[in-house]
């Protein structure tokens, strides 16, 4: 039985685990909305729910001590100056862990993890996403008609080659006719 073992092995050894979940707190923290499993997303909740605890902090120490657990300085700072405000007069539960159905591949139980209030930045980062499709898309039709009307007007400079060339040979084979009679 296991009494009084607290956390989530995750398959993996001891730093292959804290790597992992270095990484998936970063990303939370950068992008504000993860797809993972669900016992990642349980495993890393309380880790995320500590560095934010540290940014409502908001000192020198907490953000050193963000730092050493946190992989990019722009994740930190994004974590003191946004998120730590936002949650400012909250006492917890930061995270929103939304179950996602499953994986196709391997059958494993998929979750959303997501800090409150990101609705409005993930909700922004869609329509910028959609715009830069949009032009992605525009600039790929506007490229294709230039392709097509370079090989239409390829295609009537040699059509006008071949008609201009057709002529010359009839009129040698005229030419070499009338000479041999």
């Amino acid at each position: 039985m296991r009494h009084k073992v607290a956390g989530w092995k995750l398959g993996r050894n001891t730093s292959h685990r804290r790597a992992l979940l270095r990484n998936l707190v970063t990303s939370i923290i950068v992008e504000e909305r993860v797809e993972t499993t669900l016992t990642k997303a349980k495993a890393v909740r309380p880790h995320v729910e500590k560095m934010i605890t540290l940014a409502k902090r908001g000192d020198v120490s907490a953000r050193r001590q963000a730092l050493s657990y946190m992989m990019t300085r722009e994740s930190v700072d994004k974590l003191f100056d946004t998120i730590g405000p936002r949650f400012g007069d909250r006492q917890g539960g930061y995270l929103r862990i939304i179950k996602g159905g499953f994986r196709k591949g391997d059958g494993g139980e998929i979750a959303f993890l997501e800090l409150l209030g990101s609705e409005k930045f993930v909700e922004a980062k869609r329509k910028k996403s959609a715009e830069v499709r949009s032009k992605r898309v525009e600039a790929a039709k506007k490229a294709m008609e230039e392709n097509q009307a370079e090989a239409e007007a390829e295609a009537k400079a040699a059509s006008k080659d071949e008609e201009e060339a057709k002529p010359e040979a009839k009129v040698k084979t005229k030419k070499t006719k009338e000479g041999k009679k």
